[in-house]
C-alpha cells in the first residue's frame, strides 16, 4: 500500500465532477510514473468510518497527479486527507 493525498475535485472552468478526484502519490513525480498507477484500487477513509473506494482511471498533467473515479462522490472534507493506493 502506498499513501497519497487528495488534492481537488476532476473540474473545469463551469463543472465539477464528484465522483472524479486528483491524487497526488508519493514517490510519483512524472508522467511516465503515473501512468504505471492506472488500474489500482484507491480507497478513502471517512472519520465516521465508511470506506469509499475507487481507481486510478490515468494521469494528470506531467507532473505525476492521477486521476481517480470513486464509486460514490467524496465530500468536500475529503480534499487535503490521505486515501491508499493499493
Amino acid at each position: 500500500m502506498v499513501n497519497a493525498k487528495v488534492i481537488q475535485f476532476r473540474r473545469g472552468r463551469h463543472t465539477i465532477h464528484e465522483k472524479h478526484m486528483l491524487i497526488e502519490i508519493e514517490g510519483v513525480d512524472s508522467k511516465e510514473k503515473a501512468l504505471k498507477q492506472v488500474g489500482k484500487e484507491v480507497s478513502w477513509k471517512s472519520p465516521a468510518g465508511k470506506i469509499i473506494k475507487g481507481k486510478v482511471s490515468g494521469s494528470h498533467g506531467n507532473k505525476g497527479v492521477v486521476k481517480a473515479i470513486f464509486e460514490k462522490g467524496l465530500p468536500g472534507q475529503s480534499v487535503t486527507t490521505s486515501v491508499e493506493v493499493k
